[in-house]
This record gives structure tokens, C-alpha cells and sequence, in this order.
């Protein structure tokens, strides 16, 4: 049974990845080294971060390094926020009792800063924050607090999250909220990839505050009834969002219809959530089987019922949710061509075929 969490800071509780990236800059291009993109810093950027340092700016001291970065960081960092369902999830810590504890990289004066917002810190029992590596710490922190391995879990967003949890012999979650993509993750191989924390406090629930069920669950999960749709706007263009549960790729918005929902109505309700966008001229596409797609976070039986529908507005104005990173309008040609998860580039085969045959008849 879980009776001690230690959370990691970044990616975990709050987001910092726009901060960081804008104090990582500075220091590359006071190094003489170009910018780096978001995905370009995703994929580059690792714990220690040293190992990021001496790979990209090896002629520079460390101590240089360091004094630009957190004086870059200290202009940027009012834009840190917390993530959703942190807030919750820490809640839901004290009232289980669990004891917390922190174990970031993360500069103390900007954990104070940034808690200064949150007031995050209220539900940290003990925080342990400047570790540059994690796994010289752990086996400190479960010494100095009497915490046993079996009953404590860490939660992360990195590899080195994870490989830190392994040194230590406790468990690990990794969240999809952070620095690392779904492919990194899944490389270090936790115990459990959530998409936020608020799956993970239904998995705790529902397992009775373990990681997995006590017992081997001999009902077989029937398959989820999802909806989703291609998105016109009036100058017919098509919206592509991504999201880190797709592995970072292209798709379309959607979800799970609920009980009594009829299909229509629930891709109504998933674009206004996802979205903020209100549609019309909705069309039915085809369905699609999607049984334990590698490209998904986690192994699920999909069936997609798939739709193209226009936006009601003439100038729509997209806003996300959680469940999404990254939204873009593009011409049905060019949609196609970019990094679209499989689902959607079926669907956008099929709407382009149809189209087609529109033409030729």
C-alpha cells in the first residue's frame, strides 16, 4: 500500500517548461550556440542537466552557465503555473494522510517564489530541492524519514525520474505533463504512465491505494465508444491539435460518449470542451477499430466513430484544454502531411478519397 509520495517540482506539479526554455536559450545563445525550439529542447534537455551543458556549451564554466540561467529565469518565471489537477491531487494526499515530500532540481529561492502563487508548499512535508542528482539523494531521504521502500512512490515526469525511483527500490509514475515525451517514458519503464494527476488518484482509488489491483481482474474491459471530428473552418481549412497521450502526434478533438449520450450530441459536448468551439453541418465518416495502439499512453480498445463538421463561427477562436498542447489551422493537403496519429491519417484518407470522387462526378 502507498503511504509516502515524493513529487517531483517540474512537469509534475507545476509547468515551468516556457521559463525554462526561455532561460535555456539565453544561455545557449550567450554561449554562441543557436536557439532551440520546444520539441528541439524536449528531446535534448535530460537530468542531471549537466550532461546538457557539457554536450551543448562544454566551453563555458559551470558557474557561468548557472548565473545566466537563474538570472533569465528570474524574469520568466511569473509565467509558471501550476498544472492541472496538482492542486487537487495534493489535497487528496493530506486527507489520505500520505506523508510528502519534495525532490526537485529546482533552485530553492524559485520553489519559495513560485510557492509565493501556489502555496504548494503547505502540502510538501519536507521539501529537498538544488539536487542535481536525483539518485545520489533518495536512499538520504528515505534514511532520514523512515520511509519504506514498499510503501513509497515517487512521481515524475523524466527518465531520470524514474531511473531515480529504480535506485531507490520504490515504485514510480510517470505523467505525461512534463519534459519527457510518451516514447522517453516508456523507455525508462515506471511502474505506471498517467496522463495527469488525476488519473493517477482514480487508479489509487480504485486499487485501494496500490499501483495495481490486488487482485487479477477477470472481467474483460468492453470496448470505449468514442467520438471525433474533422474540423472545418469557412476558409476550409482543417484543425489538427496535438497531445502528449497521441505520442506527441497530430489529431483531431474527441472523447468517450457517455451512458444515455447519443453520438451527435457527444461530439458536440468533446469539441466545446476541447476546443471552445461550437459546430454545424456535422457528417458521419466511418468507424474505425483502434485495439491497443502503441501510439496511445496506455493499452485501450477504441472504437471511433469519425465525423467532419464546420465551426458555427466565421472567425473561430480556438481554446484548449489540459487534454492538449498545440492546435493548428491547415488546408486538407497539407494536413495530411504532417505527424498525424494513425486514426487521423485514416480519417483524413477517407475525407480526401471522398472529396475526390465529389469532384469527378
Amino acid at each position: 500500500m502507498i503511504r509516502n509520495i515524493i513529487f517531483d517540482w517540474s512537469g509534475t506539479l507545476v509547468d515551468d517548461l516556457p521559463a525554462v526554455l526561455q532561460a535555456s536559450n539565453f544561455v545557449l545563445t550567450q554561449s554562441g550556440k543557436p536557439a532551440m525550439s520546444l520539441d528541439e529542447f524536449r528531446e535534448e534537455f535530460q537530468l542531471p542537466f549537466t550532461r546538457f551543458y557539457d554536450r551543448h556549451t562544454p566551453h563555458v564554466p559551470m558557474a557561468q552557465l548557472e548565473a545566466w540561467f537563474h538570472a533569465e529565469f528570474r524574469q520568466s518565471q511569473s509565467s509558471v503555473v501550476e498544472l492541472p489537477h496538482a492542486r487537487d491531487f495534493l489535497e487528496f494526499c493530506r486527507a489520505k494522510k500520505f506523508r510528502t515530500f519534495l525532490l526537485s532540481t529546482v533552485h530553492g529561492d524559485h520553489f519559495k517564489v513560485q510557492c509565493q502563487g501556489n502555496g504548494f508548499d503547505a502540502f510538501i512535508d519536507r521539501p529537498y530541492t538544488d539536487v542535481w542528482d536525483k539518485r545520489k539523494k533518495i536512499h538520504e531521504i528515505l534514511r532520514e524519514n523512515h520511509l519504506q521502500p514498499e510503501e513509497t512512490l515517487f512521481i515524475g515526469d523524466m527518465e531520470h525520474d524514474i531511473a531515480t525511483a529504480r535506485h531507490g527500490g520504490i515504485h514510480s509514475c510517470a505523467v505525461l505533463t512534463g519534459y519527457n515525451t510518451l516514447d522517453q517514458l516508456r523507455a525508462a519503464k515506471p511502474d505506471l504512465i498517467v496522463e495527469h494527476l488525476g488519473e493517477l488518484k482514480r487508479v489509487l482509488l480504485k486499487n485501494h491505494f496500490h499501483l495495481k489491483p490486488l487482485e487479477p481482474d477477470a472481467r474483460v474491459e468492453p470496448p470505449l465508444a468514442t467520438v471525433g471530428a474533422l474540423i472545418f473552418n469557412a476558409q476550409n481549412e482543417v484543425l489538427m491539435i496535438r497531445t502528449h497521450k497521441w505520442s506527441g502526434k497530430w489529431g483531431i478533438p474527441g472523447g468517450k460518449i457517455k451512458r444515455g449520450e447519443q453520438a451527435e450530441a457527444a461530439l458536440r459536448r468533446e469539441i466545446l470542451e476541447e476546443t471552445g468551439l461550437t459546430v454545424t453541418d456535422i457528417q458521419f465518416v466511418l468507424v474505425q477499430d483502434c485495439i491497443s495502439s502503441k501510439e496511445f499512453y496506455r493499452d485501450a480498445h477504441f472504437v471511433l466513430l469519425n465525423y467532419t463538421c464546420r465551426c458555427r463561427a466565421k472567425k473561430p477562436s480556438v481554446t484548449l484544454n489540459e487534454e492538449a498542447q498545440e492546435f493548428q489551422w491547415l488546408p486538407l493537403a497539407q494536413a495530411s502531411k504532417i505527424n498525424l496519429n494513425r486514426p487521423t491519417k485514416v480519417l483524413l484518407a477517407a475525407v480526401i478519397k471522398r472529396k475526390n470522387e465529389k469532384r469527378r462526378s
